[in-house]
């Protein structure tokens, strides 16, 4: 479930970041080069952006430079909880908003930015709050799965196993509202495209989804973030309105790279919801409480698949499917409340997200679950996750896919259940528990150890009704803020029936890793 990119723009795009590669990479490190005032071209100013960075956690501070607001509101607001490198955050992950009391405008540090910066597009771009920014990532894998494509399945962002891949080459072009003043309304906007294998996991139904269902497309594109954002300050401590498609709330991973502590994802984040079309809004009631409301159409997939079809059975000639297109296209209700502690060691986030009647759909997943963060020290933290799940009326394996919506579409069709015996349909039900334990050993390099349980009860997520565990350990090195990898080893296995190399192994190895280079 995912999207895509225009073709001026990805040829822009790989333009800027050869320039960038063979420049950066001829950088003697120690020490990094020093930024000079009189750049006088783009690319002379784009060597510039990630040479003065290469090697250090930031980028340095112009000693000429006017002083600007300040970053996030002052104590009792609770601190800054990471920083970013080494992980992919600074403030515990909330999903639909700018986060209220730390979000400010060209806040990214965009070698992009900087190089067109200077020029009557980049002063203008600056003096509207506007960046356009993004990264490349290619990763690749060895495994012990040996039967070739989808191999790895249903371990995921790398589901066929030994190869080398794009992962996904993203651009942003966004405003982002400043939410640490409290004195006037701001607004912002974020539109999004993505193109690589990862457009697999965030393809909503309806919106260039045929790629995937109807081509099987190993690559494609998707724009899995475009919506605007309204800020209103002193309703309490602050409240953000998101309309569009957003990324859904929940979850400590996300499918767009930087965003999560590794390479691969963990089964949990792999198989539940992704996106959403709609309204949610944020209301930071205290220092401490943050409550959210919203109303969306579902999961991955677009209101006007709510329209009814009359589809003519393919093998037969005669009348199929009657219905709407995707019968998970429903008013659904998201609700969501966070609680930080003062020193912000502490975090919980609780949430019910596309809460319908639960009709078996495209993806009309029923998600209760949340989140926890807990700080030990600045070297050490742990991220914990669990969510109960579920659909109703999904026919059984026995049926197949009958006088559905979905017996006309070829690829990725969601999958039926394993049901008790006797059921022509049921509800099929899956729970997790996923953790990352997280320790950072110097201001560029952190280790991540992630564990977890998955039971697909009736074995709708993953196609096998079976229990999985898996551990995998990651390490996630920055040369820069701008240039990452991230190398891991996983284990995986499924403890009831073979799931894995195509339903031939009850477990498997994977060695595996990406680059990130950021413009």
């Amino acid at each position: 479930m995912f999207k895509a990119l225009p073709a001026v723009s990805r040829m822009a795009l790989v333009a800027a970041f050869l320039c960038s590669t063979s420049a950066a990479f001829a950088v003697d490190a120690n020490p990094a080069p020093q930024i000079t005032p009189d750049d006088s071209n783009f690319f002379t100013r784009l060597y510039h952006a990630y040479a003065g960075e290469w090697g250090m956690p930031s980028a340095p501070a112009d000693p000429n430079a006017p002083p600007g607001p300040p970053s996030r509101r002052p104590s009792p607001f609770p601190p800054q909880p990471e920083n970013s490198p080494p992980y992919p955050f600074t403030e515990w992950p909330v999903g639909g908003l700018s986060v209220i009391g730390s979000s400010l405008p060209n806040a990214v540090d965009s070698p992009l930015m900087k190089a067109i910066g200077p020029g009557p597009v980049g002063k203008t771009l600056e003096d509207e709050h506007i960046q356009i920014y993004g990264w490349v990532e290619a990763g690749g894998n060895v495994s012990t799965a040996k039967t070739g494509y989808g191999g790895n399945a249903p371990a995921a962002y790398m589901f066929t196993p030994n190869i080398v891949q794009l992962d996904q080459a993203v651009i942003y072009v966004e405003r982002v509202p400043d939410t640490v003043q409290q004195d006037h309304m701001d607004w912002g906007f974020r539109v999004s495209g993505i193109y690589g294998e990862n457009y697999r996991y965030s393809t909503g139904y309806g919106a260039f989804s045929d790629q995937l269902l109807y081509h099987n497309h190993y690559a494609g594109s998707d724009m899995p973030m475009v919506y605007g954002e309204l800020y209103i300050p002193n309703v309490a401590q602050g409240l953000v309105f998101r309309a569009g498609r957003y990324i859904s709330v929940p979850d400590i991973e996300a499918q767009l790279a930087p965003n999560s502590y590794m390479y691969s994802h963990s089964l949990a984040y792999a198989v539940d919801n992704y996106t959403n079309i709609g309204l949610i809004g944020s209301l930071k009631l205290t220092n401490n409480w943050m409550l959210q409301l919203g109303l969306n159409d579902g999961t991955e997939t677009g209101p006007w698949n709510a329209t009814r079809i009359s589809l003519i059975n393919p093998v037969t000639g005669y009348p199929g499917y009657q219905g709407a297109r995707d019968p998970g296209v429903q008013p659904s209700l998201t609700g969501c409340a966070q609680w930080q502690n003062d020193t912000a060691y502490d975090a919980l986030y609780l949430c019910a997200n596309a809460i319908n009647n639960g009709t078996w759909g495209y993806n009309n997943l029923q998600w209760y679950g949340g989140t926890y963060y807990h700080k030990f020290n600045e070297n050490w933290h742990i991220a914990i996750e669990s969510y109960y799940m579920f659909e109703k009326n999904v026919p059984d394996v026995s049926q197949g896919y009958g006088a559905t919506a979905f017996a006309y579409v070829p690829y990725s069709r969601p999958n039926e259940a394993v049901c008790p015996s006797g059921e022509t349909h049921c509800t099929a039900r899956e729970w997790a528990l996923v953790a990352f334990l997280n320790y950072k050993f110097s201001p560029m390099d952190n280790l991540s150890l992630r564990g977890e349980f998955y039971d697909d009860i009736n074995g709708q997520r993953t196609g096998v009704a079976t229990r999985y565990n898996e551990w995998a350990l990651g390490w996630q090195h920055w040369f820069s803020p701008q240039v990452e990898i991230r190398p891991e080893i996983a284990w995986y296995h499924s403890l009831d029936k073979p799931a894995f190399d195509n339903g031939t192994k009850h477990a498997i190895a994977i060695i595996s890793g990406d680059v990130l280079w950021h413009f």
